[in-house]
């Protein structure tokens, strides 16, 4: 028996959200797109020089338990938050949304990670993440049960950056494949992929990870080519299924030989593409660990994606239950 669909395992953050025009990326010498790293005198200076902002919790792997949760599927995440304002919001969003969150937090230093993103006109978001308090999620802080008891074990290809999470990581996969579950990460950004191409191919084709989702510039990134269909082609062949997400394009899922093209949902306001990613991930394993198909698992990631790019914010303000009910996915 199981408890959970998806326990999920990342980098706590609270988003603290602000609209920018791209002279003010260029000025500030942030790079458009992508997730910068940066210390807490650099936190500390854009976020004197932002305008009026939102603060909504965050981080990757908790937007898709918060998404996994909304669509009614019981979820649970692992994340290290600090003793302060920013740790007790983080904590009270995910536990309201009916995540399963028990990590103990770390005294108050160093802060609960928190990061700047900026938006652009177009959408586009920029993130700036000072991980604080995340750095310190460490082994001690996996719950054996929970893992036993969770279909997939999902993490966020960010947490390679701070080393300890690695030790966690490797006992969550242990654990999971011990209890016949599998294990899933995202690569997260195609910087990111930059900085641990070796250490994520080598997670895929040990078995370590067993599902992998990513976009397609990290797919590109990760196999360093130009030719989509040769990353695909790699890609099917490192891991179990990959799910590789195109934008407006849409999406498509490798299985072994099989491809399936899943379309994007329409969108009629681009507001803010933070979260879009996570949220196909919430998507697709709602749908994967309800033993639906790839190619209804992919149309459900896609509507959730489609969904959260509408609003601010990076979780669903609204039932994505509801929402695959209307369009006959549930």
């Amino acid at each position: 028996m199981t408890k959970f669909d998806v326990l999920t395992v990342g980098n706590a953050i609270v988003d603290i959200i602000s609209r920018c025009d791209d002279s003010f990326l260029i000025d500030n010498a942030i790079t458009k797109g992508a997730m910068n790293l940066i210390d807490a005198e650099r936190a500390e200076l854009l976020y004197s020089l932002m305008g009026p902002a939102l603060e909504a919790s965050g981080g990757s792997a908790g937007n898709t338990a918060a998404g996994i949760a909304n669509f009614g599927g019981p979820a649970a995440y692992f994340g290290k938050v600090a003793e302060d304002q920013l740790g007790e919001i983080f904590q009270h969003d995910i536990r309201a949304q009916g995540v399963h969150f028990e990590t103990q937090p770390r005294g108050t230093f160093p802060p609960t990670a928190r990061s700047m993103i900026f938006v652009t006109e177009d959408g586009e978001r920029s993130m700036n993440t000072y991980l604080g308090a995340c750095v310190e999620l460490g082994p001690e802080d996996v719950e054996p049960e929970v893992v036993a008891q969770s279909k997939v074990t999902y993490f966020e290809g960010y947490l390679w950056d701070p080393p300890r999470a690695k030790d966690a990581i490797r006992d969550c996969a242990r654990i999971a494949h011990e209890n016949g579950r599998e294990v899933s990460m995202t690569l997260s950004d195609s910087f990111c992929v930059g900085r641990y191409r070796d250490e994520f191919l080598d997670l895929m084709r040990s078995g370590t990870v067993d599902i992998v989702f990513a976009n397609k510039q990290e797919a590109l990134s990760l196999y360093e080519t130009e030719d989509f269909d040769l990353a695909l082609t790699r890609i099917a062949q490192d891991c179990k299924i990959a799910a590789v997400t195109m934008s407006e394009e849409g999406a498509m899922i490798v299985r072994g030989t099989e491809r399936v093209k899943v379309d994007a949902y329409p969108v009629f306001d681009v507001v803010d593409t933070t979260g879009a990613g996570d949220l196909f991930a919430s998507g697709f394993l709602f749908g994967y660990t309800q033993g639906r198909s790839l190619e209804d698992s992919g149309k459900l990631g896609c509507l959730a994606a489609a969904a959260v790019i509408q609003q601010i914010g990076p979780r669903p303000m609204s039932s994505l239950k509801a929402l695959a009910e209307k369009h006959g996915l549930l």
